[in-house]
């Protein structure tokens, strides 16, 4: 019975979940990308913090040589802090994305099961039907005897 129930929009879906696929997977991707910046981001930190103080056994020329590392390492913060606030609108442009993506394909979806609903509901009416006509035969078969 279920067998032969077609949906016409069956590609239309399938390609509404092959699309959601692809948007889960750069989304995935996105997050997967911000988070290795945060991480840079946090190991930069740290290693500023490490180095930021002036000791005073240290040397003329180990104070210099830490000065130009402190530098590099805040250059290093302001670009991946950049990078951060661009991943960070990447990512949110990939979940606007992939909800838009979920939302077509449960509208698809939605369809489909109406229609499998109504597909349901109408055979069991056409079954119905018939054991109706094969009481009403029976019973006409009896009431001859």
């Amino acid at each position: 019975m279920a067998e032969r129930f077609k949906f016409g929009l069956e590609k239309l879906l399938e390609m509404r979940v092959t699309n959601e696929e692809e948007s889960k997977r750069l989304f995935t991707e996105s997050q997967r990308e911000k988070k290795k910046v945060e991480e840079k981001l946090e190991e930069l930190n740290s290693s500023y913090n490490k180095y930021k103080g002036i000791t005073p056994n240290e040397d003329v020329v180990y104070q210099k040589l830490k000065r130009y590392y402190i530098q590099g390492v805040q250059n290093g913060i302001k670009t991946a802090e950049k990078d951060l606030v661009i991943k960070n609108q990447e990512v949110d442009q990939r979940r606007k994305d992939l909800t838009a993506k979920q939302m077509e394909r449960k509208t698809v979806q939605t369809l489909k099961e109406k229609k499998y609903s109504e597909y349901i509901k109408e055979q069991d009416r056409l079954e119905q039907i018939n054991l109706d006509e094969l009481a009403l035969y029976a019973y006409v078969r009896n009431q001859k005897m």
